[in-house]
């Protein structure tokens, strides 16, 4: 792009269409060699979002809306690719710059003045991009060695822009590797592969896709990097309705495998962990055999464990009698066996979903006919776009003793935890005088909240929270029924009529 706009002057940028924007250059009108007119579309839906070059574009009469007028008949200095950013910048002479942020579902058109500040947006609804700066593009990141060790080999923070294919290529070719420098090797080939030609337009799940590696089904290999762009463009709008719907479709089918495969693996881990630890109420009995020896106000002390002829050391409350402490550790062993049989009947019920997802896949993946996998999808209620989002999709989720725990994930998602899925019984907690997560344990009729659940619960409205790295933090927990929203709060906040606080460590998932 740099070669191709460098010393060209800026004609003007017209929309026609909903999402997608065109920029015209031209050389210089003092310029004796002239050329034809360089055109960009930059496509910035948000499923979509791609630039193209046409060689030609014929602006209509009707429907035309020409934007970003200050630019017009300013020369173009240089074009460059932000450090370590999806993003692309068209500096002009005046120093006035239009940056191209590619960045997936968010992906805009901005203009910045000669101080760096932005200016205008071609997508108002990404209000967040009003505050971009030209200084808050770039990233600096140490990428060295060193710095890849100090990550704990992790390479991800260290190339945060190589997405979702590169980390698939690079986890694939790292895993025969043990050797820090032997797996170093690899990601700098793999950079040096990524800096250089060719460019692959492939097909991954059905879809067109660029790739600077060779992956998926290959259509063609292109040299040039504008030719590269123009045929994914061209392939991906020409996209048949099947081809569309079965790649959507499936896409989601495999999303919900993996998280299904996940969650097993790490269910199975937990009731490992849960056979394989202390029982509760084997450290109650413990602790009865004890009661003679066992002095007063003590936190920890070493017994005899009888069920495995060896010392343990136990941990007590130490305003508590050794009976009291013995007690607490029978309560817990009643939740311990509710939380048992739960992930028991959980992995039971994701095994089926597995099964279930697999056949659907299948099934899915034969079928040739537009109107057979639209009939496919709807008799068995596959069609997510009808389908309410769940209370699992929208918010983190913990389950703890039997009891479910909600977190929200930022301020519009705490309102919509706290006013359509928290019911008035349900326990509200939030950490306390600071901005932070709505947190929301359900309520289970005829039980109380245990406070083992409680105090989970405040660790983790603790931990998202601006508290996070505190000693201690205060966090208020009440009914939900005494949480308001008054009309003209801002997003995520509330009042509160009637409080206890408690006072914890933050401790996340």
């Amino acid at each position: 792009m740099h070669q191709q706009l460098a010393g060209k002057t800026f004609i003007e940028a017209f929309s026609q269409e909903k999402d997608e924007i065109i920029l015209v250059f031209d050389a210089s009108v003092n310029d004796e060699n002239l050329v034809d007119p360089f055109f960009i579309k930059a496509t910035l839906r948000s499923n979509f979002a791609c630039l193209s070059f046409p060689d030609s574009f014929d602006r209509a009469r009707r429907n035309s809306v020409n934007l970003f007028t200050d630019f017009q008949n300013q020369k173009v200095d240089f074009v460059a690719v932000y450090l370590n950013e999806r993003a692309i910048q068209v500096s002009f002479e005046d120093g006035k710059k239009l940056v191209f942020k590619l960045f997936g579902n968010r992906s805009n058109l901005i203009a910045l003045n000669n101080e760096g500040i932005t200016t205008q947006l071609f997508n108002n609804k990404l209000p967040a991009d009003k505050s971009i700066t030209d200084s808050s593009l770039d990233r600096n990141i140490d990428q060295s060695f060193e710095a890849f060790v100090e990550h704990n080999e992790r390479y991800e923070a260290l190339f945060p822009t190589f997405g979702k294919l590169v980390n698939a290529f690079l986890a694939e070719k790292l895993q025969d590797f043990n050797n820090a420098k032997d797996k170093w090797e690899v990601i700098q080939q793999t950079l040096k592969k990524l800096n250089a030609p060719p460019y692959y337009l492939t097909k991954i799940e059905l879809i067109p896709t660029l790739s600077l590696l060779p992956t998926g089904e290959i259509i063609t290999e292109y040299n040039d990097p504008i030719e590269a762009l123009n045929g994914f463009y061209l392939a991906y709008i020409r996209l048949s309705g099947i081809e569309k719907e079965k790649a959507e479709i499936l896409r989601m089918l495999r999303k919900r495998l993996t998280q299904t495969e996940n969650y097993l693996e790490n269910t199975f881990k937990k009731l490992v962990e849960l056979e394989e630890a202390t029982k509760n109420d084997e450290i109650g009995n413990i602790i009865m055999a004890n009661l003679h020896i066992i002095p007063e106000r003590t936190e920890r002390m070493e017994l005899f464990d009888f069920y495995r002829d060896q010392p343990i050391v136990v941990k007590l409350k130490k305003d508590l009698t050794a009976q009291k402490n013995a007690e607490g550790y029978y309560r817990k062993a009643k939740n311990e066996k509710i939380e048992f049989g739960r992930l028991n009947d959980s992995l039971t019920a994701r095994e089926i979903e597995k099964a279930n997802l697999s056949k659907h896949l299948t099934q899915i993946e034969a079928i040739e006919s537009l109107r057979e996998l639209r009939n496919y999808i709807k008799t068995n209620g596959l069609d997510q776009t009808k389908v309410p989002a769940t209370a699992t999709e929208l918010f983190k989720k913990v389950e703890f003793m039997g009891y479910t725990i909600l977190i929200g994930r930022n301020a519009k998602n705490n309102d919509v935890l706290t006013k359509q899925f928290a019911s008035k019984d349900d326990l509200w907690l939030h950490a306390k005088d600071v901005t932070g997560s709505h947190v929301v344990i359900k309520n289970q009729p005829g039980r109380n909240f245990p406070t083992l659940v409680i105090e989970r619960a405040a660790e983790l409205a603790a931990f998202y929270s601006k508290r996070k790295n505190d000693s201690l933090c205060p966090v208020i927990y009440t009914p939900k029924k005494f949480v308001r929203k008054p009309k003209g709060l801002p997003d995520g906040a509330v009042v509160v009529d009637k409080e206890n606080v408690l006072m914890v460590e933050a401790k996340g998932e």
